[in-house]
């Protein structure tokens, strides 16, 4: 795994810190690339919830290429940190909010905010990506009306599910990443 870094925007090569330990699996840039060139200039002014953020790529990478805002969450310390650390190192404290949650009861909450991107890359095979997909279709208001959920998923975990409220619009996969994605039903 080569070091992480920001492929593309106004902190383009700036090297980010991974989480110390093997509990975070970060996001290879083949996959981060891609997924950015599916948002594309739509990702530009748009707010961006990183779910299980730890080392806070996905999220930063947003706000590389012009987000507005990203809200960061992990339950791990170490990850805080290194989100924190990250944030620092590539500027982008000011449009960001870091929070050591559990994304599940976060979930569960009322939203504070509607999100126009939902990143979820739980670890991997706890089937955390149906329960955080479960809760948002019971609880739609942090999604924008044309939100997207996206997940991250090694693909032997993809089952189809079906859900009220959200439906799976396209999936691609790059090696060992599955990216899932989702929007509100009209």
């Amino acid at each position: 795994m080569g070091s992480l870094r920001i492929i593309a925007g106004t902190a383009k090569g700036i090297r980010l810190q991974s989480v110390p330990g093997a509990d975070t699996r970060p996001i290879t840039d083949r996959a981060k690339e891609a997924l950015f060139n599916i948002l594309g200039g739509d990702i530009e002014d748009s707010t961006f919830l990183d779910l299980f953020a730890g080392t806070g790529s996905v999220g930063i990478e947003a706000l590389s290429r012009g987000a507005r805002f990203a809200r960061f969450l992990d339950i791990q310390h170490q990850a805080i940190l290194t989100i924190h650390n990250n944030l620092d190192k590539s500027g982008f404290k000011e449009s960001s909010e870091v929070k050591r949650m559990d994304a599940l009861a976060t979930l569960r909450r009322s939203e504070d905010r509607k999100f126009d991107y939902i990143f979820i890359a739980p670890p991997q095979y706890k089937g955390l990506w149906k329960q955080a997909l479960s809760l948002l279709d019971d609880n739609g208001g942090w999604l924008e009306e044309n939100g997207w959920v996206i997940v991250q998923i090694h693909p032997v975990e993809f089952e189809a599910i079906e859900f009220r409220h959200l439906s799976k619009f396209d999936h691609r996969k790059y090696g060992s990443v599955m990216f899932v994605f989702y929007q509100k039903m009209p």
